[in-house]
Protein backbone atom coordinates (compact mmCIF):
# COMPACT_ATOMS: atom_id res chain seq x y z
CA UNK A 1 0.00 0.00 0.00
CA UNK A 2 2.83 2.40 0.86
CA UNK A 3 5.59 0.95 -1.29
CA UNK A 4 8.46 3.45 -1.64
CA UNK A 5 6.69 5.98 0.60
CA UNK A 6 8.92 7.48 3.30
CA UNK A 7 7.10 7.90 6.61
CA UNK A 8 8.50 9.80 9.59
CA UNK A 9 7.07 9.00 13.03
CA UNK A 10 7.98 10.73 16.29
CA UNK A 11 7.87 8.74 19.52
CA UNK A 12 8.29 5.55 17.52
CA UNK A 13 10.10 3.47 20.14
CA UNK A 14 7.00 2.54 22.15
CA UNK A 15 3.25 2.93 22.57
CA UNK A 16 1.14 4.38 19.78
CA UNK A 17 4.22 5.41 17.80
CA UNK A 18 5.50 1.83 17.81
CA UNK A 19 2.10 0.56 16.66
CA UNK A 20 2.00 3.09 13.82
CA UNK A 21 5.56 2.30 12.78
CA UNK A 22 4.87 -1.43 12.57
CA UNK A 23 1.72 -0.75 10.56
CA UNK A 24 3.56 1.23 7.89
CA UNK A 25 6.42 -1.27 7.76
CA UNK A 26 3.93 -4.11 7.32
CA UNK A 27 2.52 -2.15 4.37
CA UNK A 28 5.89 -1.77 2.64
CA UNK A 29 6.77 1.79 3.65
CA UNK A 30 10.21 3.08 4.55
CA UNK A 31 9.92 4.33 8.13
CA UNK A 32 12.07 6.91 9.89
CA UNK A 33 11.64 6.86 13.66
CA UNK A 34 12.52 9.65 16.08
CA UNK A 35 12.56 9.19 19.85
CA UNK A 36 14.68 9.82 22.92
CA UNK A 37 15.56 6.17 23.34
CA UNK A 38 16.53 3.21 21.21
CA UNK A 39 13.99 1.22 19.23
CA UNK A 40 13.34 -2.50 19.27
CA UNK A 41 12.02 -2.50 15.70
CA UNK A 42 14.17 -4.79 13.56
CA UNK A 43 13.37 -4.19 9.90
CA UNK A 44 15.64 -3.31 6.98
CA UNK A 45 13.22 -0.52 6.01
CA UNK A 46 13.33 1.09 9.46
CA UNK A 47 15.78 3.88 10.25
CA UNK A 48 15.97 5.10 13.82
CA UNK A 49 17.41 8.35 15.12
CA UNK A 50 17.74 9.04 18.84
CA UNK A 51 16.83 12.67 19.39
CA UNK A 52 15.52 14.65 22.35
CA UNK A 53 12.44 16.34 20.93
CA UNK A 54 12.48 18.79 23.85
CA UNK A 55 15.58 20.35 22.27
CA UNK A 56 14.79 22.48 19.19
CA UNK A 57 18.41 22.45 18.00
CA UNK A 58 18.44 18.65 18.11
CA UNK A 59 15.38 18.54 15.85
CA UNK A 60 16.89 20.83 13.21
CA UNK A 61 20.15 18.85 13.32
CA UNK A 62 18.46 15.51 12.77
CA UNK A 63 16.47 16.89 9.85
CA UNK A 64 19.70 17.91 8.14
CA UNK A 65 20.80 14.29 8.45
CA UNK A 66 17.44 13.01 7.18
CA UNK A 67 17.54 15.37 4.19
CA UNK A 68 21.02 14.11 3.29
CA UNK A 69 20.35 10.40 3.82
CA UNK A 70 16.72 10.07 2.66
CA UNK A 71 16.17 13.13 0.43
CA UNK A 72 12.43 13.32 1.05
CA UNK A 73 9.51 12.65 3.41
CA UNK A 74 6.04 11.72 2.15
CA UNK A 75 4.10 11.28 5.39
CA UNK A 76 4.84 12.55 8.89
CA UNK A 77 3.05 11.41 12.06
CA UNK A 78 3.55 13.81 14.97
CA UNK A 79 2.93 11.32 17.75
CA UNK A 80 5.51 11.94 20.49
CA UNK A 81 4.16 13.41 23.72
CA UNK A 82 4.91 13.61 27.41
CA UNK A 83 2.30 13.91 30.12
CA UNK A 84 2.30 15.02 33.73
CA UNK A 85 -1.24 14.80 35.04
CA UNK A 86 -1.36 17.11 38.04
CA UNK A 87 -3.28 20.05 39.42
CA UNK A 88 -1.99 23.28 37.88
CA UNK A 89 -1.14 24.89 41.24
CA UNK A 90 1.36 22.16 42.10
CA UNK A 91 2.67 21.37 38.61
CA UNK A 92 6.51 21.40 38.67
CA UNK A 93 7.85 24.03 36.28
CA UNK A 94 10.23 21.55 34.65
CA UNK A 95 7.35 19.22 33.79
CA UNK A 96 5.32 22.10 32.41
CA UNK A 97 8.18 23.26 30.19
CA UNK A 98 8.82 19.71 29.00
CA UNK A 99 5.19 19.34 27.91
CA UNK A 100 5.23 22.61 25.99
CA UNK A 101 8.49 21.73 24.28
CA UNK A 102 7.58 18.16 23.29
CA UNK A 103 3.80 18.33 22.92
CA UNK A 104 3.65 21.64 21.06
CA UNK A 105 6.94 23.21 19.94
CA UNK A 106 8.38 19.92 18.65
CA UNK A 107 5.20 19.31 16.66
CA UNK A 108 5.63 22.71 15.01
CA UNK A 109 9.29 22.10 14.21
CA UNK A 110 8.83 18.55 12.90
CA UNK A 111 5.90 19.63 10.71
CA UNK A 112 7.81 22.65 9.41
CA UNK A 113 11.02 20.78 8.64
CA UNK A 114 9.08 17.92 7.03
CA UNK A 115 7.16 20.38 4.86
CA UNK A 116 10.44 21.83 3.57
CA UNK A 117 11.27 18.38 2.19
CA UNK A 118 7.73 17.67 1.01
CA UNK A 119 7.51 20.84 -1.09
CA UNK A 120 10.30 19.58 -3.35
CA UNK A 121 7.95 16.85 -4.58
CA UNK A 122 4.78 18.95 -4.12
CA UNK A 123 3.27 16.16 -2.05
CA UNK A 124 2.87 15.42 1.62
CA UNK A 125 0.68 14.30 4.47
CA UNK A 126 1.13 15.79 7.95
CA UNK A 127 -0.87 14.00 10.65
CA UNK A 128 -0.89 15.10 14.29
CA UNK A 129 -1.90 12.83 17.16
CA UNK A 130 -4.06 14.78 19.60
CA UNK A 131 -6.13 13.66 22.59
CA UNK A 132 -9.61 13.39 24.02
CA UNK A 133 -8.32 15.80 26.69
CA UNK A 134 -8.90 18.70 24.28
CA UNK A 135 -12.65 18.19 24.29
CA UNK A 136 -13.15 16.69 27.75
CA UNK A 137 -10.78 19.09 29.58
CA UNK A 138 -10.12 16.73 32.52
CA UNK A 139 -8.93 18.10 35.85
CA UNK A 140 -5.16 17.78 36.15
CA UNK A 141 -4.51 17.97 32.42
CA UNK A 142 -4.67 21.74 31.88
CA UNK A 143 -1.35 22.17 30.10
CA UNK A 144 -1.43 18.85 28.28
CA UNK A 145 -4.92 19.60 26.94
CA UNK A 146 -3.88 23.12 25.96
CA UNK A 147 -0.87 21.84 24.02
CA UNK A 148 -2.98 19.26 22.22
CA UNK A 149 -5.59 21.92 21.40
CA UNK A 150 -2.78 24.08 20.10
CA UNK A 151 -1.57 21.51 17.60
CA UNK A 152 -5.05 21.35 16.08
CA UNK A 153 -4.94 25.09 15.42
CA UNK A 154 -1.36 24.68 14.22
CA UNK A 155 -2.42 22.05 11.68
CA UNK A 156 -5.34 24.12 10.47
CA UNK A 157 -3.16 27.16 9.78
CA UNK A 158 -0.40 25.08 8.20
CA UNK A 159 -3.04 23.45 5.99
CA UNK A 160 -3.69 26.86 4.44
CA UNK A 161 0.00 27.70 4.14
CA UNK A 162 0.92 24.38 2.51
CA UNK A 163 -2.16 23.73 0.34
CA UNK A 164 -0.55 25.08 -2.84
CA UNK A 165 2.25 22.53 -2.37
CA UNK A 166 -0.31 19.68 -2.15
CA UNK A 167 0.55 19.05 1.49
CA UNK A 168 -2.37 18.24 3.76
CA UNK A 169 -2.43 18.75 7.54
CA UNK A 170 -4.90 16.88 9.73
CA UNK A 171 -5.34 15.73 13.32
CA UNK A 172 -6.68 12.60 15.01
CA UNK A 173 -7.67 12.96 18.66
CA UNK A 174 -7.39 9.57 20.31
CA UNK A 175 -8.97 8.25 23.47
CA UNK A 176 -7.10 6.23 26.09
CA UNK A 177 -5.26 3.15 24.85
CA UNK A 178 -3.12 0.73 26.85
CA UNK A 179 0.37 2.21 26.51
CA UNK A 180 3.29 3.04 28.77
CA UNK A 181 1.94 6.60 29.11
CA UNK A 182 -1.34 5.29 30.49
CA UNK A 183 0.41 2.88 32.83
CA UNK A 184 2.39 5.70 34.44
CA UNK A 185 -0.80 7.09 35.99
CA UNK A 186 -1.55 6.38 39.62
CA UNK A 187 -4.34 3.91 40.47
CA UNK A 188 -6.67 6.80 41.36
CA UNK A 189 -5.94 8.54 38.04
CA UNK A 190 -6.58 5.31 36.15
CA UNK A 191 -9.92 5.05 37.93
CA UNK A 192 -10.80 8.56 36.75
CA UNK A 193 -9.81 7.66 33.20
CA UNK A 194 -11.98 4.56 33.37
CA UNK A 195 -14.91 6.72 34.50
CA UNK A 196 -14.31 9.07 31.55
CA UNK A 197 -14.20 6.13 29.13
CA UNK A 198 -17.43 4.69 30.57
CA UNK A 199 -19.18 8.00 29.81
CA UNK A 200 -18.12 8.16 26.17
CA UNK A 201 -20.77 7.56 23.48
CA UNK A 202 -18.74 4.45 22.62
CA UNK A 203 -17.69 3.38 26.15
CA UNK A 204 -14.49 1.44 25.61
CA UNK A 205 -10.75 1.97 25.36
CA UNK A 206 -9.28 2.71 21.95
CA UNK A 207 -7.71 -0.18 20.07
CA UNK A 208 -4.84 -0.03 17.62
CA UNK A 209 -7.07 -0.45 14.58
CA UNK A 210 -9.27 2.49 15.64
CA UNK A 211 -6.27 4.79 15.40
CA UNK A 212 -4.76 3.18 12.30
CA UNK A 213 -8.06 3.45 10.46
CA UNK A 214 -8.07 7.25 10.71
CA UNK A 215 -4.35 7.55 9.98
CA UNK A 216 -4.81 5.42 6.88
CA UNK A 217 -7.63 7.74 5.76
CA UNK A 218 -5.57 10.90 6.25
CA UNK A 219 -2.42 9.35 4.72
CA UNK A 220 -4.14 8.07 1.59
CA UNK A 221 -3.31 9.57 -1.78
CA UNK A 222 -7.09 9.76 -2.28
CA UNK A 223 -7.34 12.24 0.62
CA UNK A 224 -5.81 15.18 -1.26
CA UNK A 225 -9.05 17.15 -0.68
CA UNK A 226 -9.08 16.43 3.07
CA UNK A 227 -7.13 19.00 5.08
CA UNK A 228 -7.50 21.12 8.24
CA UNK A 229 -9.70 18.41 9.77
CA UNK A 230 -9.79 16.84 13.24
CA UNK A 231 -11.38 13.48 13.94
CA UNK A 232 -12.18 12.54 17.54
CA UNK A 233 -12.45 8.87 18.42
CA UNK A 234 -15.08 7.38 20.70
CA UNK A 235 -17.89 9.73 19.69
CA UNK A 236 -16.37 12.83 21.32
CA UNK A 237 -17.10 16.15 19.66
Amino acid sequence: MYTDKIVLITGSSRGVGYIIGKYFLDNNAIVIGLSRGASSIDNRNYFHYEVDLAQPDAITRVFKIIAKEHKRIDIVINNAAVLTSQYSMIMPLKNAIDMVQVDFLAVFLVARESAKLMRKNTYGRIINISSMAVSLEPIGDSLYAACKAGITTLANVMAKEYASMHITCNTVAITAIETDMLKQHSPSARTKIKDIINNLPVPRMAEADDILNVIEFFASERSSYITAQTIYLGGIN
